[in-house]
């Protein structure tokens, strides 16, 4: 069975191209600049895992090595449907071929943002499915459209091919109402559904699940912290293998400071800024995701790799370039109010938990920079968490590693997300008859003799 994963953004596609029988990635890649022009794709097909070195991540563009071959290719991709028929050209002709014929395809798994309270778990696609994702469009206007986009297209590519939909809202549905309901008019939720639904679901149920089979316990024996910090990031608080709190609410805006979207804020701020300046609600809420964040800090930088570079530790808003978009001072402050908010969340959560066994860092962020690892955690001695400033510093990338001190209460692991590897199992399981709900199914890395993939 070979399954490929779809991830449409509003101006991207990421694919990945699984054999479930062979257990190995055949091909995956990303077709960037979709609907802007000047539309390319870069594909990878990975070296087979028996002769790739331990952290190898590719060869050279058009060069085929131990590590495998990866292809870069213009082509205009004015739709998604443009778009995945590039990929399934890719994936049939030419140099980054893999397989012969289309016919190969045993299904499509979509990553699709909101699911409300309709879709709480994956499901074949069908029209009526369709339907509910576009009534739920005005729930994640950024996300939702191009997640549709990428189905549509894909239905009419390969019309006798299954289709899933995995729904990034689907783990958080073990919330209690409690932890979702907001103090607001209770008709709003029961009319307009406006309530908190989490997001970044798959990556926050692959680490949790890795993590309780570090700890070498069930999922069910553990209380875990696990932060999934890229561009976008969020917390969860999972509780006997179960979320139980999240810092996404009814869109993914809420909680924490992100590479380019505000996460908390008084809600007063929206009405004061229309009111003072002249600004349409719907220019506020453009500025508040793609304006605002370490972005809006720095004025400047949504990379932390870039703030990063650019911070001097002893800068201060007495410093000449303070007020300059990109200045040191504006760089150090950006990381140190996205800290703190990481910092105050897992404390929340610890609070809400009782007792937290573990806590775990992942995504781009998280599992590349041990300066925000450090930063963040610096200061929780008093709840059990102490890092071993050496091992974080030297944490090999790619690799899931545990960097707490020897000392400390809670474990603190590094953990590489997976969350095609969600796709791919719902979608087989889907297919084979055996799925169920993220609460009951058992995966097989949560397994102790999983082995994570390198490629």
């Amino acid at each position: 069975m070979k399954i490929l994963t779809l991830n449409c953004g509003s101006s991207s596609l990421k694919y990945s191209f699984f054999d479930a029988a062979e257990e190995r990635t055949l091909a995956r890649g990303i077709v960037e600049r979709i609907t802007i022009g000047g539309s390319f794709i870069t594909h990878r097909v990975p070296a087979p895992e028996d002769e790739r070195p331990a952290g190898t991540s590719g060869g050279a563009v058009g060069v085929k090595a131990r590590a495998g071959l990866t292809t870069r290719r213009m082509y205009e991709c004015p739709t998604h449907k443009e778009a995945i028929d590039l990929v399934l050209a890719t994936l049939t002709k030419g140099d980054g071929a893999v397989i012969a014929d289309l016919a190969e395809i045993s299904a499509v798994a979509h990553r699709v943002v909101h699911g409300g309270e309709a879709l709480t778990g994956s499901v074949m696609v069908d029209d009526a499915v369709v339907d509910a994702l576009r009534e739920r469009i005005s729930l994640a206007p950024l996300h939702n459209p191009p997640n549709i986009a990428g189905v549509e297209a894909a239905r009419a590519l390969l019309p006798d091919v299954p289709q899933v939909a995995v729904f990034d809202t689907a783990f958080h549905y073990t919330m209690p109402d409690y932890a979702y309901v907001y103090p607001l008019p209770y008709e709003w939720y029961c009319d307009l559904g406006l309530r908190r639904y989490g997001f970044h679901g798959t990556s926050h149920l692959y680490v949790s699940r890795r993590a309780a089979a570090l700890l070498g316990r069930e999922p069910a024996d553990v209380n875990l912290i696990t932060l999934h910090i890229g561009n976008g990031a969020s917390a969860c608080a999972v509780r006997g293998g179960v979320s139980v709190d999240t810092s996404m609410g009814l869109t993914p805006l809420e909680g924490l400071v992100m590479g380019t979207r505000s996460g908390d804020i008084d809600p007063a701020i929206s009405f004061q800024v229309t009111k003072d300046l002249p600004l349409a609600p719907q220019e506020v809420y453009t500025i508040l995701n793609r304006r605002s964040g370490v972005l809006g800090l720095t004025g400047k930088y949504a990379d932390r790799r870039d703030v990063l570079a650019h911070i001097k530790p002893d800068a201060t808003s007495a410093d000449d370039d303070a007020e300059e978009p990109g200045s040191a001072y504006r760089c150090k402050l950006a990381l140190e109010v996205e800290c703190y908010r990481l910092k105050k969340y897992v404390g929340a959560y610890a609070a809400a938990l009782g007792r937290v066994d573990a806590l775990v860092f992942t995504a781009g962020v998280g599992e590349n920079s041990p300066e925000m690892r450090a930063w963040t955690l610096r200061g929780l001695e008093g709840l059990g968490i102490i890092v071993d400033e050496e091992k974080n510093a030297d944490a090999p990338r790619g690799e899931e590693v545990d960097v707490a001190a020897e000392a400390s209460a809670t474990r603190v692991f590094v953990i590489p997300t997976d969350e095609e590897r969600v796709f791919i199992e719902d979608t087989v399981a889907l297919l084979d008859g055996t799925y169920a709900p993220p609460d009951r199914f058992v995966y097989s890395f949560q397994k102790p003799d999983y082995t994570p993939r390198l490629d």
